[in-house]
């Protein structure tokens, strides 16, 4: 393809694609096909011979949409939201453009050098300590995602203890987490080695909104290290999946840096409420942590993926995920030739050309004398993509007023579906609001704890069965719970006012009903 077919073809598939943001509300939020309805749809083998974009963008309209799940719809309030905006799909289109794969400084110094300066940004604009910042001994890095940021730092965590205990100690790493943790923690400790008995998943205090108490931390690490077993790692919440719970920071950073835990802050979703000022204090304390992610893609206008994590030691990362086989190391270049030296006259005329290869040999040396950052140390994979693009640019398209207002709005959205809920007696909202996620439940006429969860249950069916709007569940001290987040970028009040009255209309069947 050269530059013209590729404007050409281009410019279809961006009119396609502002042609559904433009219809998105036409579709079914949740898509309503039967598992392998595709298979009816296309042929058994791939073509023969090549088809037009034109063919493939109806399939995709008329075969592949429908049984999309439509994330950034206005109406979309399940799970947590995957932002998209026009700045992010801009960096994501100039990412895919360039495609090159970022594994060390030399493969592009541009991705690493933006890669640092964007997250030092966003690091300023949520004022984390100094620690954080590339310009000491810790730094930031673009993981996939959360589960991939708590699954490196699990690993440096583990590594570091090992070096000082030995590695025959494995068996008595302990790690910490709250009952209401992300599910991404235990897979990262089945993947890491870590015993299954060894995996303290403390019960959350429901009078403090189901936050993890620093009391029944303080006690578990005592209690093991009676049992001469060796405390590791403990996960900490700003924004629980299930419903915004907040642990406490500082008094869990005094316990960690009391007994030389790794203490790493999960703030996936409500990270990026604390760009306001107004919200920052839910990560009050983060000066004690050693880690701390936050997911730009979650509620930050950055396409997915890009989750920002910052430690305050990148050295524990390094040793912990470095490799560095023979053809991945940076050589010189010229240092295999065999040259006579020059005569004064040669040497007089090929000067600039002795300076270029000093430079280019000077490049190639920086990543093994440890002069820059060579990412594929901090992560898991060897490539990555040059995502830092997209987060600069939403950064720089958007800029900090815009993005708090844009934070702020979804807030109030959320504040406003809450007092609707207060307003009908029928619901009941089950935790505080703090940021844009509710959490309610409809309440059964003889308040019976078998039927509540049937009937809510039997809500969340009806109501995503419609189409109309999209919502998801969890459950909190054995009650079934329905979550309602306010997040997709196109969300106004008009579709908040709708949702809640699709919700009282089919509440009002289901009573009826019983």
């Amino acid at each position: 393809m050269d530059a013209e077919q590729l404007r050409e073809n281009a410019h279809k598939m961006v009119d396609f694609i502002a042609d559904y943001y433009k219809n998105i509300e036409t579709f079914p939020v949740l898509s309503q096909v039967e598992p392998g309805y595709l298979h009816k749809l296309l042929p058994d083998s791939a073509p023969t011979h090549p088809e037009s974009l034109q063919d493939v963008l109806d399939d995709v309209q008329a075969k592949i949409l429908p049984g999309v799940t439509h994330w950034q719809s206005p109406d979309f309030f399940a799970y947590y939201p995957s932002n998209s905006s026009i700045a992010g799909f801009l960096g994501e289109m100039l990412s895919a453009g360039i495609n090159m794969v970022g594994f060390s400084w030399i493969t592009s110094p541009a991705a690493t050098e933006l890669e640092m300066i964007v997250l030092d940004w966003l690091a300023g604009i949520l004022k984390l300590p100094d620690e954080f910042l590339s310009t000491g001994h810790g730094g930031g890095v673009i993981q996939g995602t959360a589960s991939e940021a708590v699954l490196v730092v699990l690993l440096a965590a583990r590594d570091k203890v090992l070096r000082k205990v030995g590695k025959d100690s494995l068996g008595k790493l302990v790690v910490y987490s709250s009952d209401q943790t992300h599910s991404a923690l235990q897979k990262a400790c089945q993947i890491v080695g870590i015993h299954p008995e060894n995996c303290r998943v403390l019960k959350s205090d429901t009078h403090c909104d189901y936050a993890l108490s620093s009391e029944s931390v303080n006690e578990a690490i005592s209690s093991d290290i009676e049992a001469g077993l060796i405390p590791m790692f403990l996960c900490a919440t700003v924004g629980t999946t299930s419903s915004t719970a907040v642990d406490p920071l500082l008094s869990l950073g005094k316990i960690t840096k009391r007994y030389g835990i790794w203490l790493h802050v999960d703030a996936a979703y409500a990270g990026s409420a604390c760009i306001c000022p107004e919200y920052r204090h839910y990560i009050d304390g983060v000066e004690e942590a050693d880690s701390f992610n936050m997911n730009a893609h979650k509620w930050l206008l950055t396409n997915f993926d890009c989750s920002a994590l910052w430690v305050k030691d990148r050295s524990a990362l390094i040793q912990a995920l470095s490799t560095n086989p023979e053809f991945l190391k940076n050589k010189s270049p010229v240092g295999a030739v065999k040259m006579s030296p020059p005569d004064d006259v040669l040497l007089r005329k090929f000067v600039d050309i002795a300076a270029i290869y000093s430079y280019l040999r000077s490049l190639f040396q920086a990543s093994q004398g440890n002069m820059v950052v060579d990412y594929k140390d901090w992560q898991i994979p060897l490539g990555r993509r040059f995502r830092s693009l997209k987060l600069w640019m939403v950064l720089r398209l958007y800029g900090l007023d815009n993005l708090q207002s844009y934070i702020r709005n979804h807030i109030a959205l959320a504040k406003h579906f809450e007092e609707l809920i207060a307003q009908d007696p029928r619901f009941e909202v089950v935790t505080p609001c703090k940021f844009s996620l509710v959490c309610f439940r409809l309440l059964p006429p003889h308040k019976d704890d078998n039927s509540a969860y049937k009937i809510n249950h039997d809500l969340l069916d009806a109501v995503n069965s419609t189409g109309k709007i999209f919502i998801s569940h969890t459950v909190l001290s054995g009650k079934y719970i329905l979550r309602f987040a306010v997040g997709a970028p196109l969300t106004e009040e008009r579709h908040i006012v709708s949702a809640w009255k699709v919700l009282q209309d089919v509440a009002s069947a289901l009573l009826s009903s019983l």
